[in-house]
């Protein structure tokens, strides 16, 4: 089974397969960082914010490597994979540095520095986010595809709901926290440190950037024609909806 994942992966992005697996590598030093460091932030260990996002970006990448050897145009394709990890090396490295200096990488404008460290992950994000809309363009303007049109239409729906929870990041940021009903810093579940008394923005983003991998997999097990995966994808948007103005009425997702 080992082999035949290897194989099936040699036909896929190289360059985004080998910056999930430095992501994937990164964010699990970051977890025994996490471990052994006694350096906190808001009550809890400062690796694993960092350890949070290598571990998602790692997963972002790993999918995208899927996805886009399904298009033609592969000069598009390398420029793109070339300004994902420029833009999410940006991040995560600011994310780290903050980690490792005790400070709060989002929502802190505190010193100077702050500023720019904050302002540069938001520039970054920006970027990246209008890359990743010009292809998805090119998922939908192309005819052809070299896989079942269940698959590649789970893959539009799964992109554009990507994106829209994707843009929920800059509420967030217009909000400048991620706390509904109270301070972001209160008592969290454990890694993901989703609010158990308030509720959590977070968490209508987590699970709506992740549509990505969930829509796919789910039309791949359950899905025999396009209005099963409509039906998925609608449900599933229904479910992060849900989640989203839960969220926003003060309650937490989980207690």
């Amino acid at each position: 089974m080992q082999n035949n994942f290897i194989e099936y992966l040699k036909d896929k992005n190289v360059l985004l397969l080998s910056y999930a697996t430095f992501c994937f590598v990164t964010g699990f030093i970051c977890l025994i960082l996490s471990k052994y460091s006694s350096l906190q932030i808001s009550g809890i260990s400062a690796w694993i914010k960092p350890f949070k996002f290598f571990i998602s970006i790692g997963v972002f990448a790993f999918t995208m490597a899927l996805y886009l050897v399904y298009l033609e145009n592969q000069r598009d394709v390398t420029s793109y994979c070339w300004s994902f990890i420029v833009c999410f090396s940006m991040e995560l490295l600011l994310i780290t540095l903050q980690a490792s200096r005790g400070r709060k990488s989002h929502y802190n404008i505190d010193t100077p520095l702050d500023r720019i460290i904050f302002a540069l992950m938001g520039l970054s994000l920006i970027i990246i986010l209008i890359h990743t809309i010009f292809m998805i363009t090119l998922f939908f303007t192309q005819k052809q595809f070299a896989v079942s049109n269940e698959m590649i239409l789970a893959i539009k729906l799964s992109l554009i709901m990507m994106i829209l929870f994707m843009l929920e990041g800059f509420v967030m940021i217009h909000l400048f926290k991620h706390t509904v009903g109270a301070n972001d810093g209160s008592k969290g579940i454990p890694v993901l440190n989703w609010s158990k008394n308030y509720g959590d923005l977070r968490v209508a983003h987590f699970f709506g950037m992740h549509a990505l991998q969930i829509i796919p997999l789910l039309t791949f097990v359950l899905a025999n024609t396009k209005r099963d995966v409509y039906l998925i994808s609608a449900l599933y948007f229904v479910f992060v909806t849900v989640t989203l103005v839960q969220a926003w009425q003060g309650k937490p997702f989980i207690k």
